[in-house]
């Protein structure tokens, strides 16, 4: 695989989570393309998970860029009353390797691991996710974002800016 590629995609995700940890959220939002899927799903059992957002239930489901932005726009104005005041998060992005490149999209899948401090309280989610990144212009835009949460036991919050 192709070293500068694959130092190229991780510097672009690593900047997006960085973006996420400092709350420069316009500069988020730019990274996902606006018909971008994100998509948390629950588990069935312990080894299973729902696949289907539209057949299962999920954590978290977005089928384009809007969900996401009307989450930045509630924690903005103070209306989001579980995220207030928002956790101090920091993401690690791991284990980053591209398993498809074709002209138009890459596929990346990862393993991440999220710190937060909220309110005196500290604690972390982990999992892995697949990323598929439309190359636009020298860079790429989050075309689909699947996340999986392997410590899904939520004491607290769990929110986009967690994962």
């Amino acid at each position: 695989m192709n070293q500068q590629l694959n130092h190229h995609v991780a510097q672009f995700l690593y900047e997006n989570a960085d973006r996420c940890d400092n709350r420069e959220w316009d500069d988020y939002l730019q990274d996902f393309d606006p018909q971008c899927e994100i998509h948390l799903p629950q588990w069935i059992d312990e080894y299973n998970y729902v696949t289907d957002p539209n057949n299962g239930l999920s954590y978290m489901y977005y089928s384009d860029r809007t969900g996401l932005e009307d989450r930045i726009f509630r924690l903005r104005t103070g209306k989001s009353a579980a995220s207030t005041p928002l956790a101090r998060t920091v993401h690690n992005l791991m284990n980053i390797r591209i398993v498809e490149d074709d002209a138009e999209q890459l596929v990346v899948k990862l393993n991440w691991n999220t710190f937060y401090y909220r309110q005196g309280l500290q604690s972390n989610f982990y999992g892995y996710a697949t990323y598929h990144l439309n190359k636009v212009d020298g860079s790429y835009k989050i075309a689909k974002k699947h996340i999986v949460l392997l410590n899904d036991r939520i004491d607290s919050v769990l929110d986009f800016y967690h994962i």
